[in-house]
């Protein structure tokens, strides 16, 4: 097995509020991915964000992982709340199933955490279209963008991300047919259309292993274009 030229690399984004360390997971060493994640809570950039939810998604060829190892972390499911500790273990996310993960908030002054550290993994699939490394970065750094920066969000380039990392923007559950219909859009307006109008996936600044992120955009004739070995920047 080739060497993961990720396997040690922290990625930090927010300005230092959220760093990512990519690890081998100690329990199962096959998994695609594993990082310990360290949320500092009372960094300024975390909490302005500290009341934006992240988007709900779901993945339809992983089962996504967590286990906190301190302090607190909210996953909700399909609607459902519910806050994770150190006790609860490895929680496991099914495929197709409407997630999200973020820092809960707490009205107690007597409670307020300064770090919320978990272990993140997802199985591994055929599929290059997956959650990986490769995605985690570029997705780190466009909300950099947003946040940090201060750009609008581009809903065509954040749809293009997700398709690439395997992840797809969930519907309301009352649409019939809801996460079909979200997964084919997602590869319409992100990959093919955002693939017409430039929208790349992975950006050369922005990635370490450019090399699988141009494998990952030659599997799409909208993205092939991008997919240029030869660019520094």
């Amino acid at each position: 097995m080739a060497q993961d030229p990720y396997l040690g690399r922290v990625i930090t984004a927010f300005e230092g509020g959220i760093t990512t360390r990519v690890i081998t997971h100690p329990s199962h060493p096959d998994r695609v991915f594993a990082y310990e994640v360290t949320f500092l809570l009372q960094h300024p950039r975390v909490i302005a964000v500290a009341s934006q939810k992240p988007p709900l998604h779901f993945h339809p060829h992983q089962e996504e992982y967590l286990q906190v190892l301190e302090g607190r972390l909210a996953l909700e499911v399909e609607g459902e709340e519910r806050v994770l500790k150190p006790e609860d273990g490895e929680v496991a996310v099914r495929p197709w199933v409407n997630h999200r993960l973020y820092s809960p908030v707490s009205n107690d002054d007597e409670d307020e955490l300064e770090v919320t550290r978990f272990l993140l993994s997802a199985e591994s699939t055929p599929e290059l279209f997956r959650l990986d490394t490769v995605f985690f970065e570029n997705w780190y750094a466009y909300q950099d963008q947003i946040v940090v920066e201060g750009e609008k969000i581009d809903l065509i380039q954040v749809m293009s991300m997700f398709d690439a990392g395997g992840s797809y923007l969930s519907f309301p559950r009352w649409i019939p047919f809801s996460r079909t219909i979200a997964r084919a859009l997602g590869i319409v307006l992100g990959r093919w259309l955002g693939g017409i109008l430039g929208y790349q996936p992975f950006y050369r600044k922005w990635t370490t292993d450019w090399e699988f992120a141009c494998r990952k955009m030659e599997l799409s004739v909208f993205q092939r274009r991008f997919a240029d070995r030869s660019k520094t920047e």
